[in-house]
């Protein structure tokens, strides 16, 4: 019966803790934007971890951010082994996460069509045009 909150999941967690914090305070590329690390995926024998990660700064292209953060995987996987109590320190994959631009574009899709086609917004375009229409000028 699994638990609720199972090791693989705190470990992760913890993981994601620990690089977001290495990935902040200790590497200094140029290259390297502004980083979020969204979510680790832990296989289950913990010998693996895919690290996504998301971009707020739109000045730096993805693939270089990927290439800095795939180069620095060794030197953060040597950091971790030292924070952490693990018997196998997982090697680490980095995935760029695009659930965010993913619900970015969606958002601006649903705001786009809620003001093109929303017909209380056309009535109330209407209403100001009729509260400014003052029946003495006629």
């Amino acid at each position: 019966m699994p638990k609720d909150f199972s090791r693989t999941r705190r470990v992760g967690e913890q993981i994601q803790r620990e690089i977001a914090q290495l990935v902040q305070q200790e590497i200094k590329d140029p290259r390297l934007g502004l980083v979020t690390i969204s979510a680790v995926k832990l296989s289950r024998d913990m010998s693996h971890a895919n690290i996504f990660f998301t971009t707020l700064d739109e000045d730096h292209p993805i693939e270089d951010t990927l290439k800095v953060l795939e180069g620095a995987a060794g030197f953060l996987r040597h950091e971790l082994a030292k924070r952490m109590q693990l018997r196998i320190v997982p090697h680490i994959h980095f995935k760029y996460d695009e659930s965010i631009a993913y619900g970015n574009d969606l958002s601006a899709l649903i705001n786009k069509a809620m003001g093109m086609e929303n017909p209380e917004n056309r009535m109330s375009d209407n209403d100001d045009e009729d509260q400014n229409h003052d029946p003495k000028d006629e």
